[in-house]
């Protein structure tokens, strides 16, 4: 029986002659191509030609794999050839998966090699960053270990993606979607007006904007004037506002199509804007891409910073579990109770699907159904 092939990518056992100059290091290499060929170097020790022939056969295996990967990669190298492989996604996204690759991934199993990463090893991971970080970042930290064990599969580094046996995560019971009603939101309008501190950080018409809208604190953060029709009494949704790292502030387009959108403001919310266009004294030389809500020290608003002075000022009036999307969620179940549809406020939110709204962004548990009426006809 015939001696077994090398593995594609490795090399035999490496020979040291003596020359006249010093020595010939000479070994038999498997490339890519299945085949197998003699490769020399020379150096004037024989542990100068071992070491130039050592470093030949990787560059080769190198070059001729295309960046192949093998069982034996670590896990590191794995992580980011998968992310450099991504294309078409959003900043935001992508700072989120580099995240999970920084913070999750990478300290915990980058030093291990491609084969190691078993069932069990990934199934304990996961269990500890659902521990120490929760199950919205275990989820995603799940997603970006299967994205980049697909990557080794396809390099056939692993037999299957390992991910899809792991067992499942237990989730948090999810709770009702909680909004605020028609009072309450009255309430915390005129609460706010007697906030000094909420006045100099310039919140409350901020916070006019997403009441009328129920835009996303991003997509409040990155209107500018051009996207205003004071006329019309219109907003139009482009773009939103994102921190990346390396980058700074962003603004960039909205997650999808169905985030670019065009809102008819109610008359208040109309007359909050007027007067601020009034104050700000816009001229029609000014500039109109600035934006209507800009930062303390000028320029694009932070959401991070915003989100953290909400929370102050929502503290302070009374209502420490509102957070700025629960405005979003006040919005869509107004219009719920109002008898509109639900692909009328999916489509004021920005969601392509009316199942995340009415799941998530309806207020739940009211008191009046409409069911004690229905059900009067079965009194006899």
């Amino acid at each position: 029986m015939g001696r077994p092939p090398l593995p594609l990518g490795t090399h035999g056992a490496i020979r040291c002659y003596k020359t006249g100059t010093g020595y010939r290091a000479r070994t038999l290499a498997r490339d890519y191509d299945g085949r197998t060929r003699a490769v020399e170097r020379w150096g004037k020790t024989r542990a100068a030609a071992e070491a130039a022939l050592e470093l030949a056969v990787r560059e080769r295996a190198h070059t001729q794999a295309d960046e192949q990967l093998t069982a034996d990669t670590r896990v590191a190298v794995l992580a980011e050839a998968w992310y450099s492989s991504l294309a078409d996604l959003s900043p935001t996204t992508m700072q989120a998966y580099r995240d999970r690759l920084d913070r999750q991934i990478l300290p915990g199993l980058g030093q291990l090699r491609i084969r190691e990463l078993t069932v069990g090893i990934l199934d304990r991971h996961l269990r500890l960053v659902a521990t120490d970080h929760g199950a919205a970042t275990t989820k995603m930290t799940r997603s970006v270990l299967s994205g980049i064990c697909t990557l080794a599969t396809r390099h056939d580094a692993l037999p299957h993606n390992p991910v899809r046996d792991v067992g499942a995560l237990a989730a948090p019971a999810r709770s009702s979607p909680r909004a605020l009603t028609v009072p309450e939101l009255k309430q915390l309008r005129a609460a706010l007006t007697y906030d000094e501190q909420a006045i100099a950080r310039d919140l409350p018409e901020f916070i006019d904007l997403m009441m009328a809208t129920g835009m996303r604190i991003g997509e409040a953060a990155a209107l500018s004037w051009a996207d205003v029709d004071l006329d019309a009494g219109t907003v139009h949704v482009r773009a939103t506002i994102a921190r990346i790292t390396g980058k700074g502030l962003i603004r960039k387009s909205t997650k999808t199509d169905t985030g670019l959108r065009s809102l008819v403001l109610p008359s208040w919310g109309v007359h909050t804007l007027r007067n601020r266009a009034a104050r700000s004294d816009r001229s029609a030389q000014g500039p109109q891409d600035a934006p209507v809500f800009p930062a303390p020290l000028g320029g694009w608003r932070d959401p991070s910073n915003t989100q953290s002075d909400l929370r102050v000022a929502f503290d302070k009036a009374g209502f420490d579990w509102v957070t700025s999307h629960v405005f979003r969620k006040s919005v869509a179940s107004v219009m719920d109770h109002a008898g509109l549809s639900a692909r009328a406020a999916a489509d004021q939110l920005g969601h392509a699907n009316t199942s995340m709204t009415t799941d998530v962004y309806f207020g739940r548990k009211v008191l009046t159904t409409g069911a004690a009426t229905a059900l009067e006809i079965l009194d006899s």
